[in-house]
């Protein structure tokens, strides 16, 4: 299983227990404000405002919440200078991390995610040491039970996606991230239902974890990272096959 794949279903479910605790506004708030800040205040000209709008009403974010953002970061109620950084290491066994994060102060976040590498087995690297091990691509999941494979790969390669897999009983959809409004419009036009819609760093390779402890060192580092209060995605190249997560009762 991919560590695209996992991670983000393990996040769904983290996220439902931050929503509860309050704490996933704030990450949602920051998302709003980025995507306000590079293609402007309409969420109908600017889709990644419109899915961070999404989003936040996934998770039962007042309107006047999500309007307080846009606002903020339209300048409307004096924008706090929000904005989005990079920062790249290795965690256990070799494996790539990206992390992305929304900040207003640089020398806040980055000794935050610098301890949080360091002090689980990772280390934080200089900028450009693993981002050409990925793509940025247009990712969309869809349930494996709303559709089968050769509609979906129909529908989507018409809507301009470069690939369709199966994993784990979603399929995930790619595509060049430029084309991301596109091919989001072309599979809500066929009524195809996603279950989430995001621009995300695809690894080009992975590095295959062989055992449970391996496992469950990245996901200690993965964890330690998402808790920054700065950090918005984390990335990683890590491959985990199904024998091994069977093994951990499918975390």
């Amino acid at each position: 299983m991919s560590g695209h794949s996992k991670w983000h279903n393990i996040k769904v479910k983290k996220e439902k227990v931050d929503a509860a605790k309050g704490k996933i506004f704030t990450r949602v708030s920051k998302e709003i404000m980025l995507a306000v800040k590079e293609g402007g205040a309409d969420p109908a000209g600017n889709y990644r405002l419109a899915t961070a709008v999404e989003n936040a009403k996934s998770v039962n974010m007042p309107n006047s919440n999500i309007q307080r953002a846009i606002e903020k970061a339209s300048g409307e109620k004096g924008g706090e200078g929000i904005e989005e950084v990079m920062y790249e290491g290795y965690g256990p066994h070799g494996v790539a991390i990206i992390v992305a994060a929304a900040t207003e102060n640089r020398n806040r976040t980055v000794p935050e995610v610098r301890t949080a590498f360091a002090k689980n087995g990772g280390t934080m690297g200089d900028s450009g040491c693993v981002s050409w091990m990925f793509e940025k691509k247009a990712v969309f999941q869809v349930s494996a039970d709303s559709t089968d494979e050769d509609t979906l790969m129909e529908i989507a390669l018409d809507a301009g996606a470069d690939d369709v897999k199966e994993e784990d009983g979603i399929f995930v959809v790619t595509a060049d991230f430029t084309n991301f409004a596109q091919v989001k419009r072309g599979l809500e036009a066929k009524k195809v239902k996603l279950d989430s819609a995001e621009i995300s760093m695809i690894a080009k390779n992975e590095v295959k974890l062989t055992d449970k402890a391996q496992v469950e060192a990245v996901f200690k580092l993965m964890d330690a990272l998402e808790e920054q209060g700065d950090v918005q995605n984390v990335y990683a190249n890590f491959d985990i096959p199904e024998e091994i997560m069977a093994s951990m009762g499918g975390k």
